[in-house]
C-alpha cells in the first residue's frame, strides 16, 4: 500500500489585535514566532531523514503573513539543512474560518453590530469556539465549513500525480482552528475532541494517508488545551 503524508503546521507566534477572532489579521510574527518558525525547518529536516520520507519542494500556506512568513522561514531553514531548494506556494483554500465583513473587529465591536441591526440576534454565548455557527456577515463561514474548505485542499492535494509516490510528505502551513475541523472532516478527530485540542505555534502534526485505509494521525502532538483556556485560533 502506499502511504503519504500530510504535515499540518500552525503558524508561529504573531502580533494579534487583543479581543478579536485571529481569522483574517494581517499582521506579522513576533520575533519569537521567527524563532518557532527557523526550529520547525530543522525539526522537519531530521523527521524527514529518519522515516525516509520525501519532502515535496513545495510549501503550501495561507495567504495570511504569520502563515506565509513561517512557510517562508521553515522553508530557509530545511534548505540549509538538506540543501535543497524550498519554495513557497500561498494558497486561499488554507485561509482560517472567515468572519467576513466583521474580519479584525473586536468582539464587542461584532456584537454591538449584531444586537444594533434589527435582522439579526445576538449570537451564541460561545458564537467564536461554536463549530456550528456563522455569522450573518458576507463572506462569513462556520469553523466545520472552514474545517470542509481545508479538508478538501488537502485531499486534492495529496491526490495529485505527483504526491503518490510512498513516502511523499507535504507540509502545509495554516490555522489551528481550521486544521482541527477539516481533521474531524477528514475522520481523524473526533467532533468533541475538536475543541479539547488546540495547536502548538509552528510545531507539525502529521496526518497519514492511504488510498485503502483513509485518513489516519501518524505522529506530532496536538495541543491539550485547557477547559477554561480562551480560544486564540
Amino acid at each position: 500500500m502506499t502511504d503519504r503524508f500530510a504535515i499540518l503546521v500552525r503558524h508561529g507566534a504573531y502580533h494579534q489585535k487583543p479581543g478579536t477572532p485571529s481569522a483574517l489579521q494581517p499582521f506579522p510574527l513576533t520575533d519569537g514566532g521567527k524563532a518557532q518558525a527557523l526550529a520547525l525547518g530543522k525539526e522537519l529536516a531530521g523527521l524527514a531523514a529518519e522515516h525516509g520520507w520525501q519532502l515535496s519542494r513545495t510549501v503550501y500556506c495561507s495567504l495570511q503573513q504569520r502563515a506565509w512568513q513561517t512557510a517562508q522561514l521553515l522553508c530557509q531553514s530545511l534548505s540549509e539543512a538538506i540543501n535543497e531548494d524550498f519554495s513557497v506556494l500561498e494558497q486561499a483554500a488554507l485561509a482560517e474560518r472567515s468572519v467576513g465583513a466583521f474580519a479584525n473587529l473586536t468582539i464587542p465591536e461584532i456584537e454591538q453590530i449584531l444586537m444594533e441591526d434589527p435582522r439579526h440576534q445576538l449570537p451564541p454565548e460561545d458564537w467564536k469556539s461554536n463549530s456550528h455557527y456563522r455569522l450573518p456577515a458576507q463572506g462569513a463561514e462556520s469553523l466545520l465549513e472552514a474545517g470542509e474548505r481545508v479538508a478538501a485542499f488537502l485531499k486534492t492535494s495529496m491526490e495529485r500525480s505527483e504526491a503518490k509516490m510512498s513516502g511523499t510528505a507535504q507540509i502545509f502551513v495554516g490555522h489551528g482552528a481550521a486544521f482541527r475541523h477539516a481533521a474531524h472532516h477528514l475522520g481523524v478527530l473526533a467532533f468533541d475532541d475538536i475543541r479539547r485540542f488546540s495547536m502548538h505555534h509552528a510545531k507539525p502534526v502529521i496526518l497519514k494517508f492511504n488510498a485503502a485505509t483513509g485518513w489516519t494521525h501518524h505522529l506530532g502532538a496536538w495541543k491539550q488545551r485547557h477547559v477554561l483556556e480562551t480560544a486564540t485560533d
